[in-house]
């Protein structure tokens, strides 16, 4: 599994095509020839970037889902709604579909945030207005996500 690291500011241009950072490619670097899947978000207006292997691993999940049982049709649908297979260029570009853009109104500033194991596409804008709206309510998360797990409290 991989771990990426970093958030990166980037540009996008016309055609919806990011530069990805040199930093951000070297990470990439051991998995790029498997390739990567972009999707929408499911809780914000944002893309992520899955490696293949990522991806593969998570539809084994949703698989399993029955899908005789509406609810679970209805979710497979719309998570992936959008979904495409991406590569990195020659020239360290990927092209983000033009639907996609749009779903994330992504303009010209664009930022690249690891997520543990996969790497999303914000609008600047809308990336730096998320972190300020959670910012107040962030050390409650933490102690909710992170906190009494039931281990000895060693993050090691």
């Amino acid at each position: 599994m991989i771990n990426f690291i970093g958030t990166y500011d980037c540009k996008a241009d016309s055609k919806g095509r990011i530069m990805i950072p040199v930093a951000l490619k070297n990470q990439m670097a051991p998995i790029s020839s498997k390739g990567f899947v972009i999707k929408r978000s499911v809780f914000q207006p944002c893309l992520e970037l899955y490696p293949r292997e990522e991806w593969d691993a998570l539809m084994l999940k949703v698989n399993k889902k029955n899908k005789f049982k509406k609810k679970n049709n209805d979710f497979i649908r719309r998570f992936s709604a959008g979904v495409k297979e991406v590569e990195i260029d020659a020239t360290g570009r990927l092209l983000i579909p033009k639907n996609l853009v749009d779903f994330a109104n992504i303009k010209k500033e664009v930022v690249l945030s690891s997520a543990i194991n996969i790497i999303e596409f914000w609008d600047k804008d809308s990336y730096e207005k998320v972190l300020e709206d959670t910012a107040e309510d962030f050390a409650t998360l933490a102690e909710e996500v992170m906190g009494d797990d039931g281990d000895d409290g060693d993050v090691s």
